[in-house]
C-alpha cells in the first residue's frame, strides 16, 4: 500500500465497459477529496491477473459475477501475493451482499454505485482484503482455477482437469491429460487448500484421487521393491514414497 499523501492506484474489474466507465468518472469526482489514480481495467479476474502482472495497485474495485474467472476467484488468487491489494466488492445481487456484510471483511458496494459510498470505501481500503478463511466461506469449495504464466499471458487451468502437481525447484508442474503448466505455488499451500482431491504419493508430489486407477510393483535400481502409481490417461508413472504407501494402498483399498 502506498503512502496515505500519494494517490491509491485502482484496478477496475467489470465485464461491462459501461460499468467500468462508471467506476471511472466516480474516482475522478472524489479525486480533489481522495487522490486516486485508475492504473487499469480489465474484463474479468484473469485479465486482471495479466493487468497486475504489469503494474501494481493498491485497491482493485471488482464486480463479482464475471465470465471466465469472478471477482471471489480473483480475491482468492490475490490473497496468496505476498503484498496483495486490497479488495472491493461491487455487484448488483443482494445474497453475495448479505455474505460480505456478514464476514465484516473488505468493504461492499451494491450498484448503481455512488459516489458518497465509493469514498468511503476506497478510503477505509487500507483495512486490507478478506481472509482465506472469510473467502471460503463466501464462496465454499476453493478456487475453481490455478493460473500459470506463459508469455506474459495468464493461463487458467481448471483445478479438476489436473491430474498431479509436482513440485520441480521454486515451481509447481501442474499436468494435464493434454499438456504442463509451471505454477509459482507452493505444493504444501496447495495441499491445504486441495486436500480433500489430490492425495500426496511422495514429498514432491500430489496426485488427484479420481484419476488413480492403480500401482505396480518395480524393482529400482537398488535391487528393492518399489510402487508406481497408474493415473486415467496418462503413460507416465509416479513414485509412492515408503512413508506415504500405507496411505496410498487404503485408498486403493476403499
Amino acid at each position: 500500500m502506498t503512502s496515505s499523501r500519494l494517490p491509491l492506484r485502482i484496478l477496475v474489474v467489470d465485464d461491462e465497459a459501461p460499468a467500468r466507465a462508471r467506476l471511472r468518472d466516480l474516482l475522478a469526482d472524489i479525486g480533489p477529496n481522495l487522490p486516486n489514480l485508475v492504473v487499469g481495467e480489465a474484463a474479468d479476474g484473469a485479465e486482471a491477473l495479466e493487468v497486475l502482472g504489469r503494474m501494481d495497485a493498491d485497491v482493485v474495485l471488482t464486480d463479482i459475477r464475471m465470465p471466465r474467472m469472478d471477482g471471489i476467484e480473483l480475491a482468492r488468487h490475490l490473497a496468496r501475493r505476498a503484498d496483495p491489494p486490497a479488495v472491493i466488492f461491487v455487484t448488483a445481487y443482494d445474497q453475495y451482499a448479505v455474505k460480505a456484510f456478514e464476514l465484516a471483511a473488505t468493504d461492499y458496494l451494491m450498484k448503481p454505485v455512488r459516489a458518497a459510498r465509493l469514498a468511503d470505501a476506497v478510503a477505509k481500503a487500507k483495512r486490507g482484503s478478506p481472509s482465506t478463511e472469510e473467502l471460503r466461506r463466501l464462496a465454499p469449495g476453493g478456487r475453481q482455477f490455478l493460473h500459470s504464466v506463459e508469455r506474459g499471458r495468464i493461463l487458467l487451468v481448471p483445478v479438476p482437469d489436473i491430474l498431479y502437481l509436482k513440485a520441480e525447484l521454486k515451481y509447481v508442474t501442474a499436468r494435464t491429460a493434454e499438456r504442463e503448466y509451471l505454477l509459482e505455488e507452493s505444493l504444501t499451500h496447495l495441499e491445504d487448500e486441495f486436500g480433500e482431491r489430490f492425495l500426496r504419493v511422495h514429498r514432491n508430489c500430489l496426485v488427484a484421487r479420481e484419476a488413480v486407477t492403480g500401482c505396480e510393483r518395480t524393482t529400482g535400481e537398488d535391487g528393492e521393491i518399489h510402487w508406481e502409481v497408474l493415473l486415467r490417461g496418462l503413460a507416465e508413472r509416479l513414485p509412492v514414497s515408503r512413508r506415504q504407501w500405507p496411505q496410498v494402498k487404503a485408498i486403493l483399498r476403499d
